[in-house]
């Protein structure tokens, strides 16, 4: 359980729908670790998650690390939506579905933080960082600096 108890991961995300296969997610955001289940048989990654693998239907599927890393691979600025601690929707809000680099077509969606709207385009490279709401970890993803060969 990594020191996190199921009533805490409930208590920390009230209204989302918690289950069997997505706990070890939201305990992984609670330590700042971005889980995504991954099958043990094949290797396929997928999200969200699900108790089967998609690609060859083992039910050993591990929720595992992912390195952080990917591209935006489609993206959209709210200027409505439900009133929520962080989002200013007068000066957009951009959201992301980011293919990361563990897999092609594996997608995750979250904010895009530290970005100018003239900088955020598909394909740009991009890198896991944490924000907080309402006092739990949100995962986010932020321009990626330049990695050194």
């Amino acid at each position: 359980m990594n020191g996190i108890t199921d009533a805490a991961v409930f208590e920390s995300f009230p209204g989302v729908a918690i289950d069997h296969d997505n706990i070890e997610h939201y305990r992984g955001i609670l330590q700042r670790r971005l889980l995504v289940n991954r099958c043990a048989d094949c290797g396929t990654w997928h999200e969200p998650a699900r108790s089967r693998c998609p690609a060859c239907w083992s039910t050993r599927v591990e929720p595992t690390k992912i390195s952080g890393r990917g591209v935006i691979a489609l993206f959209t600025v709210l200027h409505h939506g439900p009133p929520a601690t962080g989002i200013d929707y007068q000066e957009g809000h951009p959201v992301a579905a980011v293919e990361l680099a563990e897999q092609p077509g594996l997608r995750f969606t979250a904010t895009i933080v530290d970005c100018k709207r003239e900088t955020l385009r598909i394909g740009l490279p991009v890198e896991l960082t944490w924000i907080e709401r309402v006092g739990v970890p949100v995962p986010a993803f932020r321009p990626a600096e330049p990695r050194n060969a």
